[in-house]
């Protein structure tokens, strides 16, 4: 029996209780308070076996007050219950199925018989309290969720910063191991592999264990083999602890986005990821400068990996001592356990805490799916296309810039990293055009019942798309000759970031808006895809350059870049009618114009109050099972 089919059978259960009370008990039962939530048919209150329908039959005499109409009055804990119930249908191990066995069951040991059946699971289960539980992370105080967000801004941006820091080094390394400058460059593109491949396994371990664990782990590891990068002896010993840093500094860039997403609620959140983001993609930028002077000095190229631990070290202190737990799944775990240790009551658990880890599963849900989604998703596949394109010219800028401004008006390294200021003023730019239009976007979202069209998020796309193909002409084309004034060159950058954060940001808002419950797939295949461009891109931009010169690469880039803005514009157009055809991605009437009026009904009755319907819960209701055997 599916989750749904178990959903359905206990509410007409529970209707059957309702019909079976005498009148005067109806009359007279004691109504909840406000804050006060029944048991709800969510992930945490769905039995794997329906004996649970049975025993609610049983309760025909006891007065049972119907819980969809309390959760009516509660928009926000009945889109938790949902957004909990996605977590768990979605988590490793949750199925049954992932477990069964044939074989018969062992002895009890002992001479002893098996023991009676436990009373009825669900009711030794823990819940939250209440939209107003103080458990709930989104009900932190303000100023602990801005100590929160900060600091978890600056880990996310040590671990970008140390991914071009390395590209300052590069000609110093490779003349102290005595090989090519494409060598050296595998330190930067051997950390951005490590960024691909570390998601695949921070990311479900963020699930099983909570976002702290992952957090702290990753930025240890993170500090450990940057030490070890700055004291290796040969290069192989350099390169293989560069990848390594990359697979634990990919932690923060993965996992702290859900750590926002579990703090601010949908008012707020689109505010708290920009700024994240803002966070990523200064962080590549702010390096080179940084790394240019240290090289310059008496320090030398080691001190860039120093530095880089010294960062990992004081991020990892901060996380350490101050970030608390946000993953709600995890949060009952700890208050179950507070539970059983002060009422001695063993049977008491969360939900999580029956998570059995099954290695097919983890696989499908981590490699499998998002591969699935990056090649046979439209939407996912031609937007990553577009993404990565535009991520690997963010790395392969690393070695461009100081073609214009090393080589053509004879700028030291330090010197040449300050012009990427450029880039980061375009980038702030674009988190505050971002930031700006939030009000119209709530506006739109609370127009269309709190459910958004993930194809509002598109037009800034197209903007940038714009703004950065036209930075990379003006960059080529200004650059070539020294006679043109070196901040002609720079100042393209204000174009070029404006693009980059405007496409970056607002897609994945879009993948998410489009996929929801798979929205961590989709972006797993993306970046994936991404990353790997990341890598591979700065390995050939030295043979570009010198072979096509500065004018005509830069030509050939933008030719490109310009090839793909139609992509967002037809997504803008059409996606609608996509997203009906996808597997994956789900339509109903308030996000799909032209969606069929009874799109997804089967999840209606867990998630309706008498005809009233919170589209912001239900949108994070899970697909029926037969839909993801279609997938």
């Amino acid at each position: 029996m599916n989750m749904e089919e178990v959903d359905r059978e206990l509410i007409r259960a529970e209707e059957d209780a309702q019909r079976h009370l005498s009148p005067t008990t109806t009359e007279h039962a004691p109504r909840r308070s406000s804050n006060e939530v029944e048991r709800v048919v969510s992930a945490s209150s769905v039995s794997t076996s329906s004996s649970e329908g049975a025993a609610a039959r049983r309760m025909g005499g006891m007065s049972r007050i119907p819980t969809s109409r309390d959760l009516e009055r509660h928009p926000t804990e009945l889109s938790r219950i949902n957004t909990a119930r996605s977590q768990h249908s979605a988590t490793v191990g949750r199925s049954v199925k992932s477990r069964e066995s044939r074989k018969p069951l062992p002895a009890f040991g002992a001479g002893k018989p098996f023991p009676p059946p436990l009373p009825e699971q669900e009711a030794y289960v823990v819940e939250f309290d209440g939209p107003d539980d103080p458990y709930h992370a989104q009900n932190w105080s303000l100023k602990k969720k801005l100590l929160t967000a900060a600091m978890l801004g600056y880990t996310t941006m040590t671990s970008a910063f140390a991914s071009s820091i390395f590209s300052a080094a590069t000609p110093y390394v490779a003349r102290e191991f005595n090989v090519s400058t494409e060598v050296g460059l595998l330190g930067v593109s051997l950390f951005v592999v490590g960024f691909a491949t570390g998601p695949t396994f921070w990311a479900p371990l963020s699930e099983l264990k909570g976002r702290r664990l992952p957090v702290v782990i990753a930025m240890f590891g993170f500090s450990v083999f940057s030490i070890a990068c700055a004291t290796g002896k040969d290069l192989q010993t350099v390169l293989i602890c560069r990848f390594f840093a990359g697979f634990c500094g990919a932690c923060p860039l993965a996992v702290v986005a859900a750590i926002f997403s579990d703090m601010f609620n949908n008012a707020t959140r689109g505010i708290a990821i920009t700024i994240f983001s803002m966070a990523v993609f200064t962080g590549p930028l702010l390096a080179p400068f940084v790394g240019g002077f240290i090289v310059e000095s008496y320090l030398g190229w080691r001190w860039t990996m120093y530095l880089a631990s010294i960062m990992g070290w004081v991020a990892f202190t901060l996380d350490l001592l101050f970030l608390g737990e946000t993953y709600p799944p995890v949060i009952l775990i700890e208050k179950a356990a507070e539970l059983r240790r002060r009422t001695k009551n063993w049977g008491i658990h969360a939900k999580q805490e029956e998570i059995e880890i099954d290695f097919k599963e983890l696989l499908q849900k981590n490699f499998t799916r998002p591969m699935r989604l990056l090649f046979g998703e439209p939407i996912v596949t031609l937007l990553s296309i577009y993404m990565a394109f535009i991520y690997g010219l963010l790395y392969l800028f690393l070695t461009a810039y100081p073609f214009v401004f090393q080589g053509v008006h004879h700028f030291n390294s330090g010197q040449s990293g300050l012009a990427f200021f450029g880039m980061i003023i375009g980038q702030l730019l674009a988190g505050t055009v971002v930031l700006l239009d939030q009000p119209r976007y709530q506006r739109k979202l609370a127009a269309n019942g709190g459910v958004p069209i993930p194809e509002w998020r598109l037009p800034v796309v197209i903007a940038g798309g714009v703004a950065f193909t036209g930075g990379i002409f003006w960059f080529g084309w200004s650059g070539y000759r020294a006679d043109v004034h070196w901040i002609v060159p720079a100042a393209s950058g204000i174009l070029t970031g404006f693009g980059l954060m405007g496409i970056f940001l607002q897609a994945l808002n879009y993948l998410v808006d489009a996929y929801l419950m798979f929205a961590a797939s989709a972006i797993a295949g993306n970046t994936f895809l991404r990353s790997l461009c990341g890598a591979g891109f700065p390995l050939f931009s030295t043979y570009m350059f010198n072979g096509m010169g500065i004018e005509w690469a830069s030509t050939l880039l933008g030719c490109v870049a310009a090839a793909l803005v139609p992509i967002p514009v037809i997504f803008y157009l059409y996606g609608h009618k996509i997203r009906q055809r996808s597997h994956f991605a789900p339509t109903m009437p308030a996000n799909t114009p032209g969606a069929a009026a009874g799109s997804n009904s089967s999840n209606d009755t867990a998630i309706d109050g008498e005809g009233a319907v919170d589209h912001a819960a239900r949108s994070n209701v899970p697909k029926t099972n037969v839909e993801h055997e279609k997938a």
